[in-house]
């Protein structure tokens, strides 16, 4: 008698409940804004501040031309005998501008010093460089050197990942690389014993040489 008692109880609650109007519900959120407030600065100054934070190595170069000293000086004071370069348009100006280089894959396992490569975009807000498979540097030369030297340019520069993104869908459609990476500083790791371990996974130094394609 007790538990039908009961049980009618609950079903009435429920009736009542189901009688009532529904809950209000807030509003959908709206994915398509970014979850991060506006970027303040020049995106050249933001880009440069947050990359140095990331512990790469910044070089701003006011020219091409500019470029070729600053990376002939990087050499000698580095004391860089193997500078790998595998793209083409690469190759093309640094033999242009007197810079030496390896162009081959010619012991590339046990005297691969540094790598120079391009990139695909920098982005702003992690203070990071977006590089894929798709140039002649393929996958292995950002990887495996312990140095990794990157030359773009300021109108590479994008606020965000999704710009970056974006671009990379524009420029490639349907064949998007096989391997987009975004490479934000140096290598690291902290996994054994919580000792921060450079170069565990790639390589220990990140420099970049940003030329302004923007000057008059």
């Amino acid at each position: 008698m007790y538990e039908a008692k009961s049980k009618e109880i609950v079903l009435r609650k429920v009736r009542e409940a189901l009688a009532m109007s529904a809950p209000f519900l807030p509003p959908t959120p709206d994915f398509t804004t970014s979850v991060h407030g506006p970027l303040l600065e020049e995106l050249s100054v933001q880009f440069a501040e947050t990359f140095i934070r990331n512990a790469g190595t910044f070089v701003y170069c006011e020219s091409e031309e500019d470029f070729f000293d600053q990376l002939f000086t990087f050499k000698q004071e580095r004391g860089l005998d193997n500078l790998y370069v595998w793209e083409s348009g690469l190759k093309k100006i640094l033999h242009a501008g007197g810079i030496n280089f390896n162009g081959t894959e010619d012991d590339f396992i046990g005297k691969a010093q540094a790598a120079l490569t391009t990139c695909e975009a920098l982005i702003t807000r992690t203070g990071s460089i977006l590089v894929s498979s798709a140039t002649g540097s393929g996958r292995r030369l950002s990887v495996y050197p312990e140095m990794h030297l990157v030359v773009a340019k300021l109108s590479q520069l994008v606020p965000e990942i999704k710009d970056a993104l974006l671009l990379m869908e524009e420029k490639y459609g349907k064949r998007i690389p096989s391997m987009i990476s975004l490479v934000s500083g140096p290598s690291r790791t902290a996994d054994i014993e919580k000792t921060l371990v450079m170069g565990a996974h790639g390589p220990k130094e990140l420099i970049l040489f940003l030329i302004d394609d923007y000057t008059d």
